[in-house]
């Protein structure tokens, strides 16, 4: 990573500090979000979709929260 400064004329502690804050959002970014879980098969939204729909008809309704 290189870092050049465009204007102005920072104090090697100030330099320091913009580095410092740099690479605490770069390694914000990549880490994963503090109290994320790992989803589990309940939640997962392909569930719903594992079986096909019945086909549209006349006896779709009967059909569509009972197996069979």
């Amino acid at each position: 990573m290189v870092i050049k400064v465009v204007r102005g004329n920072p104090t090697p502690e100030e330099l320091a500090a913009a580095l410092a804050v740099v690479q605490a959002r770069a390694a914000a970014a990549t880490a994963e979000p503090p109290g994320a879980a790992p989803r589990d098969s309940w939640s997962d939204p392909a569930r719903i979709a594992a079986h096909r729909l019945p086909t549209p008809g006349p006896t779709t309704w009967s059909r569509t929260y009972w197996p069979g």
